[in-house]
Order: structure tokens, then sequence, then C-alpha cells
């Protein structure tokens, strides 16, 4: 058994650093995570030359104001974990972001000027707490802030310059800000009231805190739909609100009147999940299709009803958004073409200097038959290699996300060590419809680890994988999946390596964040007292003794979704029998947004797997 941790692990990651450093060589797979990248600017509604966007361009993502007329970039934080969390006042004139401690989440917001200067307290007379959505109004005076703590469950309140807060909303379920209407006189509030953390409610509020309207899909019916926020329409007066709903067993959009009530159904003829936003003048809809992990986009002009598609390249948008020009500016990249911000007026929007990133090579689309229906699975190998290949079983987290056709850095240097990567779209994922995503309920882990087996077994018998060197990895819920695999499926995998798990789910509920608890009793139907059994068969110390391969697992000393001490708890199970693991702690949350940190545990993560994976 061996065992590493944050302040004394140097090994041999350090010592390729230093042979970097030295001779000036990086091979590809660093270079994917050391070039500059830049997320989809955001713009002030009323000074659309005013954008503020995340890039990694000092090596730790962080917050930069860009002022589109004259051209100047400015670097608005500079924290020693990174700063992604913040939103641009409607007039331009302020920056908030949020301020935690090294990754924890907890915190407070805090405000900066567009054009500079010090950092002030956003919200005074409020404590700090884990986020809960954020609207800020046109007047330039006026927020909605959404809290959530484990005293006070979620609280939301309205700030404004020079006033004490206003609470508005209180509730011990999760609830979060929706949108604030234009003219600051309506909010909208996404709430779980019901106990059920996977399907919303809405409720519109005036800003006393009284009550305008009501929808709830929840109610009344043999399925819990979800209902989500999408946004109010952005013109004085206008009190249509975007909403998302579940009604025909999918995410679509519809325009909801919350004064008189009316809702225009789009009846969009698309397959697969859709969401939208406004076009500045409101008189259309930026349509977002995801379908069987990829995206385009369609204009819907409101008045004629007409869907009209936007040219995008074959790949995934991870965001867009609509200009007052009418031009759309949209996040894109595919798993062999790195991301770029482009516009539909022509080019790349915004282009980071410094080095460039190496492609890597285009996924395979797999379709496997599965105990709960087909399920979806995107395959990379190295360019001519042919099977059987070592191959890793990437796992995403959530788990309610999903795989796409996406650029990837992580699984891209798994590629360029000669493994195959397969990514499963589990049953639990998003993008396949409502009932994909709900059945994992009760079940939780085991009925995502059956679409992985199946998938595995794919993989073996058509030739792409050697079944005796079959890693399992993933972050968050993959982490966790790479417990359980280990433990549930010990004849399957020759490796596993998780980041940031869940490891006891007893005493991670105890310890995590309150809107996690809310979604562990919506996925578990209880508390860890009220449904014992449950949490038992799902929790990765339960089949401990079980494990037959070799264990990596890394951890944030500071993540609030999956907290420390039950990862030590697991780890300490370990130990009792001297399996052969690692263990890797770095002073962060839930992951690291700082670049080096990221590297350091990609090159750990392949030096386990080539010293300890069969040859």
């Amino acid at each position: 058994m061996t065992e590493s941790n944050g302040s004394d692990a140097p090994d041999r990651a350090d010592h390729q650093t230093e042979r970097v450093q030295q001779t000036g060589e990086m091979p590809d797979w660093e270079k994917r995570f050391r070039a500059p990248r830049v997320s989809l600017p955001d713009w002030a509604e009323d000074a659309p030359d005013r954008s503020l966007f995340v890039s990694n361009a000092t090596g730790t993502y962080e917050l930069y104001a860009w002022d589109r007329a004259t051209g100047e970039q400015r670097q608005v934080t500079d924290r020693p974990n990174g700063t992604t969390d913040g939103v641009l006042s409607p007039d331009g004139e302020w920056i908030w972001w949020f301020d935690d401690k090294d990754g924890d989440e907890f915190g407070v917001w805090r405000r900066q000027r567009f054009s500079g200067g010090e950092d002030e307290l956003a919200a005074p007379g409020l404590d700090p707490s884990y986020p809960a959505g954020l609207a800020l109004g046109r007047d330039g005076r006026t927020a909605v802030v959404g809290r959530s703590t484990d005293e006070d469950g979620t609280t939301i309140h309205l700030v404004r310059t020079g006033e004490a807060p206003v609470e508005l909303y209180r509730h011990r379920e999760s609830a979060g800000v929706g949108d604030l209407s234009y003219d600051g006189s309506l909010i909208a509030v996404e709430h779980t009231e019901h106990g059920d953390a996977m399907h919303s409610a809405l409720r519109v509020m005036r800003p006393d805190g009284t009550t305008v309207a009501e929808l709830d899909d929840t109610r009344g019916g043999a399925e819990e739909l979800g209902l989500e926020v999408l946004g109010f329409a952005p013109v004085a007066g206008d009190t249509r609100l975007l909403i998302g709903h579940q009604r025909r067993g999918r995410w679509e959009p519809m325009v909801w009147d919350v004064v008189t009530g009316e809702e225009t159904d789009l009846e969009l003829d698309l397959p697969g999940d859709v969401s939208a936003e406004w076009y500045p003048d409101g008189s259309a809809l930026l349509i977002a299709h995801g379908f069987e992990a990829r995206g385009e986009l369609f204009r819907y002009d409101l008045a004629g009803r007409r869907l009209e598609k936007i040219p995008t390249p074959r790949g995934a948008v991870s965001g867009a958004t609509a200009r007052p020009d009418g031009s759309v500016e949209y996040l894109w990249s595919s798993a062999a073409q790195p991301p770029a911000v482009r516009s539909t007026s022509g080019g790349v929007v915004l282009d980071p200097p410094g080095m460039k990133s190496p492609g890597s090579v285009p996924v395979e689309d797999v379709w496997v038959e599965g105990p709960g229906g087909r399920i979806h699975a995107l395959v990379q190998k190295p360019a001519g290699a042919t099977g059987p290949l070592p191959t890793v079983f990437d796992i995403h987290g959530g788990p309610t996300w999903h795989d796409s056709d996406s650029f990837a850095a992580g699984p891209a240097a798994w590629v360029d060590h000669g493994y195959a990567v397969v990514r499963v779209n589990y049953r639990g994922s998003t993008g396949y419809g409502r009932a994909w995503t709900d059945a994992l309920k009760y079940r939780v882990g085991l009925i995502e680890l059956e679409d992985i087996a199946a998938v595995r077994e794919w993989a073996v018998s058509s030739g792409l994988a050697d079944p005796g060197r079959l890693i399992l990895t993933g972050g968050s819920w993959g982490g966790y999946l790479t417990l359980l695999g280990l433990g549930t499926q010990p004849e399957y995998w020759a490796l596993g390596i998780a980041a940031v798990p869940v490891a006891d789910y007893v005493t991670a509920y105890h310890d995590e964040m309150e809107a996690l608890k809310a979604m562990d009793r919506t996925l578990l139907g209880g508390t860890p007292e009220e449904v014992p059994e449950r949490f038992e068969a799902s929790s990765p110390i339960t089949y401990v003794d079980q494990v037959k391969a070799p264990v990596y697992i890394s951890a944030g000393v500071n993540d609030p979704r999956c907290p420390i001490q039950q990862i030590e708890n697991y780890v300490k199970r370990l130990e009792s029998r001297n399996a052969v693991h690692e263990v890797y702690r770095y002073d962060a949350g839930h992951g690291s947004l700082v670049v080096d940190e990221r590297i350091k545990q990609i090159r750990l993560e392949l030096d386990f797997a080539a010293r300890h994976l069969p040859q």
C-alpha cells in the first residue's frame, strides 16, 4: 500500500514537470490544458459593448472584463484557487462575483466597478452562505439574492443599495432565484417545496413578497414533471416569462404570461431536449437543441411561429446568446477540435493570445442494448489503432449531466497514451428524455453500473477493449460510480481512479451542502435514518472488502459536495485490508481551477495506470 497527500507527494509528476521546464518539451496532452481558453462572453443588456468572460490565461480560471468598443480586456479577480461565478449588471456598471474560501462554495457576493477599483461587499447584512441564484435589476441598485444554509434552508432576499436586505422567501427545501423582470416588478423563483429536488415548481412574486402566480407540474399527475425559469421578456411592461417544461417527456420551452395566465406552447418538432432564450427585442427566441450528444441552434419567430436553423458545425454548442444586431455568438467545440467563441456574423469573436491547443481524435457513436433501453456511448481511440486496447471507461458526473461530442482534455490525454476511451450516457443522464433521467431513483448507482456493464460487454466482444486492462474512472458522481463499480463488479475492472468521489454515502449525506441533501432524499426516497437499506445498497463503503483492483483517489480537502471525511472513512477500510491504493489530497474544493494543479492530477493518474495496469 502507498499513500500520498498534497504536501508530500512529489513522485514522478513533479519530476516530469522539472524535465519540461529544463528541456522545453511539452506533450500535446499538457498543451491542451495550458492553452488559454475563454468562456462565452456575457454582455450587459443596456450596455452591450461591455462583456464579462472567464479565462485561464494566467494559469488560473478568473473573471475578465472586456470593453468591445475599445478592445480593452482587464482581469477582474485574482485568487489562488480561481473564480468563475460572476454576473454583469444590466447597466454594465458592476461586476458581481462570488467569494468563497478555497473552493468550499460558502461565501458572500462582492462587486467591482466594470472600469476597475476596489471590491466591496455587494449585499451588506447577509451572512455567508451557499449561493442559490442571483438576479440584478436594471436600475443599478436592486438585486435578488438566493442563499442556502443548513440552518435556514433556502432564503431569498431583496437587496437595495443603502437599505437593509428584506427577506422575501424561506423554506427548508431547495429553491433558487430564477429571474427579475425588465422593470423589476416581478421575481420568478424555482422551488421544490413538494420535496422532489429533481423537479422544480415556479412561483412569481412582487418585491413585497406577495404571490402573483404559481405553476406546478408536480401536482395531480402520475409522474412529477419539472419546470425551469429561462427568463423574463426583455421588454418594458412585458409580463411574459420563458420557461422550460417536461410535459411531453423531454425539456421544451414555453411562454407563460404570469399576469393573464396564458400559456403559449411552441410545439417544436425537434427530438431531444430543447432550451431557449430571448432575442434582445423580445420578438424571437434563440433555440438550443441537444440531441444524441450534439447541439444545434435555431431562431424561432414568435409572431409567425417559424423555426429557422442557424448554421453551426457538427459538434457541441455549449452556450449561445443573441446580440442586439441580430447576430448569434456561441461557444462551439467537438471532440477533435478545441473550443472557440464564434459568431453568425463571421469568424471567431474572442480568441485568447498565446499557445493554441492541439486537436484530438473524433468520437465514434455506439448504441448498446441495455437492461433499461438503448445506451449511447462515445468512443475515442488512437488514430490507426486496432484492438484489443487498454481501455478507459471515463464516467461523467452529475448524475444529471451527459457526455457530448465536445472537446475534453482529460480523455484526449488517455488517447495520447495509447488507450481507448469509452464514455457512457447511462440512465440518469440528461439529453435522452425525462424517463431516462429519472430512471435511477431508489437503486442509485446500481442502475448506472448495469448500463456501464452492458457497454463494457460490447467493448470486449467487439474487439475494442482488452478485458484484462480495463480502467474505471470518473470525477464527482463518476468517481462515486468508480468506487461502487470496483466493489460490486470486482471481476470487470483492472484499475480504478476516482476523483472527488462519494465513498461513504451516509457520512457524505450528513456532511454535504443542504441542496445536495435534498437531491439525495429525492434519489433514495428519504434520509439515511428513514431508508437505511437503500443508502447501504448504494454506498461504495458497503462493498470495500470486495475490491480487488488497485485504487487511486484524489480529493479536495475543502469539498462541500463530496466532503473529505467520508473519503477518509473509505481509505481507512482499504488500509485495514492492506489493499493497493494511493490517495492525493489537495487544497481546493470540488476540483481545481488552477491549471498546474489539474495537470498534476492527470499526470498522477497516468502514472498510477502505467505502474499498476497489467502489461
